[in-house]
């Protein structure tokens, strides 16, 4: 007897950093080994006082629960209205999750969008709003206002993606863009999610230990108008806190979508575990390390930039987060290996959009030691 398997499988396309490969394998033939600045996964301690917290929540035999513990959210909430200008958000409006990327590539699915429904996504971004839409089968529009699109397109958008500070250009919307957007989105009946994970890394004119305007978020009542209907803030503490292993995330926002997603989540079983939700809660409280983590980034960020410019990069944005958004003019894989035969692997403008194209990426998530050692990399030579 014999059978034919049917084709199982979502037809995604292929994840686009094995395309790196071969620059890793050049960079790696370099005396001092790779200095890879392409992904930006952190690496310096998980701060003490919440591996403690973890530690501490370690006995936990029952389940959790999805909404989240109480004192979590209300951590959450005043979170909020401490660092990002949001004052009386409801803790019940707020729910973790496991890392923000899960929630990126399932929010689509989960407000029920459906085939011939569009999600708007920034020009240049990360690809996983992208396999979000993918998800839901609706169509993924790239845009960075909604005014570029025709009459009929609007009138299919369900949900539109804000990144800011972006992924990967470091662009950061001001309060009278957000406000903007805001207001196209809720004239068409759509929904706003702000991907805000890398609000506390402002530089420049962002920068608020420097002097700088905190970073505003899609909350704050002056984008808001003072009701946050239809809008939703997304926050990882990976970055701010060096928890990307922990996958501790956050969502916060409109009631009935809130609503809506903890019903959904519940019958998913998308929890995040108690011990996790423990060390968050204390991580949201403690501004200290996070204080000492930008600092480490700053540092790194004013030791790299000028190599780069003396190597021939144009810096663009980059205005926020840990990202270096640059140019040599030039074709992107062109760069990608001109860096690799000097040992440095970079993140490749394509990856985030046909936009992208002629771009780099340079993560400030190295150490110390290996961010020098590009630096001087770019000023030598092999």
């Amino acid at each position: 007897m014999t059978s034919a398997l049917r084709s199982f499988g979502l037809s995604l396309p292929d994840y686009p950093w094995e395309a790196l490969a071969p620059y890793l394998a050049r960079a790696a033939e370099h005396p001092g080994g790779a200095v890879n600045l392409s992904i930006g996964t952190p690496v310096d301690p998980t701060p003490s006082v919440i591996q403690e917290a973890l530690k501490a929540a370690a006995n936990a035999p029952g389940y959790p629960t999805v909404h989240g513990t109480p004192a979590l959210r209300e951590a959450v909430a005043a979170w909020f209205d401490r660092r990002r200008g949001v004052p009386g958000l409801d803790p019940q409006h707020v729910m973790p999750t496991v890392g923000s990327k899960e929630l990126v590539a399932w929010l689509p699915f989960l407000l029920g969008l459906k085939p011939g429904d569009v999600v708007v996504r920034p020009a240049v971004a990360y690809p996983t709003y992208d396999i979000g839409a993918t998800f839901a089968g609706a169509e993924q529009i790239a845009a960075d206002d909604l005014d570029e699109l025709d009459a009929a397109t609007r009138s299919r958008v369900r949900l539109v993606w804000v990144n800011s500070p972006a992924n990967p250009t470091g662009t950061v919307r001001d309060i009278a863009s957000l406000r903007r957007i805001v207001g196209q989105a809720r004239e068409l009946g759509a929904a706003v999610a702000s991907d805000e994970c890398y609000a506390e890394l402002g530089w420049g004119e962002w920068d608020v230990q420097r002097g700088g305007a905190p970073i505003p978020s899609i909350l704050d009542p002056q984008v808001s108008a003072g009701s946050h209907e239809g809008l939703l803030a997304v926050y990882s503490l990976s970055k701010q806190s060096n928890l990307a292993g922990y996958r501790a995330a956050f969502v916060a926002g409109d009631p009935a979508l809130m609503a809506n997603l903890v019903n959904s989540r519940k019958h998913a079983g998308m929890i995040v575990p108690y011990p996790v939700q423990e060390a968050m809660r204390v991580a949201l409280g403690d501004d200290a390390h996070v204080q000492a983590q930008k600092d480490l980034y700053r540092g790194r960020r004013e030791r790299i930039v000028p190599a780069l410019e003396d190597f021939g990069l144009k810096i663009h944005e980059s205005r926020a987060g840990l990202y270096l958004w640059a140019t040599a003019g030039e074709a992107t894989w062109e760069t990608v290996g001109r860096l690799a035969e000097r040992g440095i692997v970079v993140g490749p403008g394509v990856f985030y959009g046909d936009a992208g194209n002629g771009f780099i990426r340079v993560a400030l998530t190295a150490s110390d030691d290996r961010i020098d050692a590009a630096a001087a990399r770019l000023a030598t030579g092999p």
